[in-house]
């Protein structure tokens, strides 16, 4: 069989004149429906680090850079940007520049392990925080504590969380960019954002009495006072049952660190 090179050639050319008519019927219309772009906001999303962590509020850089151009939102709602976003933006924006935000980083406020606290049941669901928590609110014998199963590691978007291998989430402050999303996510509600300079923290959320505490936990706050007592700028308080610190008070000193019976306070 003889290939018929006049019909090849023929279909060829019509398959070209057809992308060619479509590529320009395409381009028509990509130009009149166009939407024109605000110049601003393209500037304020490429400024920012695109890690669409919801660390700022809104769902995403794209939302939080249309609400930033449009003098919607602050220019001080990204965690992840630190200082040298906020000279940007403020450049961009045509603003006074703002006071330089201290650096936040994300703590567990639970140090009550496997080894450290009991179990009320055995849990054979599935290995996550929140489906233990709906199962009459985990089988961690503090009902405050941590529950192991490292949902927070899944949430963190910057790789800043890991789990020990007693259980504990642990943070690595150099990667933690204080987004906020293993506090949101933490079904237990064990983590807090605290000033990256303050060293001091007190890795317990529970409220019950010093008996429960002691029967459920062996490193739970107890509230005993002693750091209140020893601490030289006033700092610490107790608040229904368990010690709090006002960290623009603390001088990381580490008294409290020193002589708590409990072991705990870290710093």
């Amino acid at each position: 069989m003889q290939l018929d090179l006049r019909s090849i050639f023929i279909a060829l050319a019509s398959l070209g004149g057809l992308g060619l008519l479509f590529g320009a019927g395409l381009g028509l219309a990509a130009k009149k429906f166009a939407v024109p772009t605000d110049p601003l906001y393209d500037q304020v999303l490429v400024a920012l680090p695109g890690a669409n962590c919801g660390g700022c509020g809104y769902p995403g850089c794209s939302a939080y850079a249309a609400a930033v151009a449009k003098g919607e939102a602050s220019i001080n709602k990204c965690p992840v940007g630190g200082n040298d976003l906020l000279t940007n933006l403020s450049r961009i924006m045509n603003l006074s520049p703002l006071p330089q935000v201290e650096r936040q980083v994300a703590t567990p406020y639970c140090d009550g392990g496997d080894a450290e606290a009991g179990s009320r049941f055995a849990y054979e669901g599935i290995p996550d925080c929140v489906a233990a928590t709906a199962m009459l609110g985990g089988d961690k014998a503090c009902q405050y504590g941590c529950l192991g199963y490292g949902t927070c590691v899944k949430l963190c978007v910057f790789d800043a969380l890991s789990m020990d291998a007693n259980r504990i989430p642990v943070v690595d402050a150099l990667k933690c960019t204080a987004c906020g999303m293993c506090v949101q996510g933490c079904p237990k509600q064990i983590f807090s954002l605290r000033p990256a300079e303050k060293r001091v923290h007190i890795r317990c959320r529970s409220h019950d009495k010093a008996k429960e505490v002691r029967k459920s936990c062996t490193v739970g706050c107890i509230a005993c006072g002693i750091c209140v007592r020893v601490c030289p700028t006033k700092a610490i308080s107790l608040e229904d049952n368990l010690a709090v610190i006002d960290y623009e008070k603390c001088i990381n000193c580490g008294l409290c660190v020193e002589k708590c019976p409990m072991k705990t306070i870290h710093g």
